[in-house]
């Protein structure tokens, strides 16, 4: 995450989601720098952050749920299949 200048949905849900996780927990200090460090990266409070991804789930996100549409050729092949 770190690398990224321009996070995407699931860049956003992942670092709150690990942020909940990680906080106050005392051998991840290294990790939860990195996380603040990534707040300031992309440029957000950790409450934009919490604003932001609950919209991402209130707009019907799931994990793992494909993002990008429009792959694949969008050619229907039932009509080509032979009875």
């Amino acid at each position: 995450m770190l690398a990224k200048t321009s996070p995407e949905d699931t860049d956003l849900v992942d670092l709150a989601r690990l942020m909940i996780r990680y906080e106050g927990f005392p051998g991840a200090l290294d990790l939860q720098e990195d996380m603040l460090k990534i707040l300031k990266l992309w440029n957000l409070t950790r409450e934009d952050l919490h604003q932001q991804t609950r919209k991402i789930w209130e707009n019907g996100y799931r994990p793992g749920q494909a993002t990008e549409e429009g792959i694949g050729s969008s050619f229907d092949t039932a009509d080509n299949e032979k009875t």
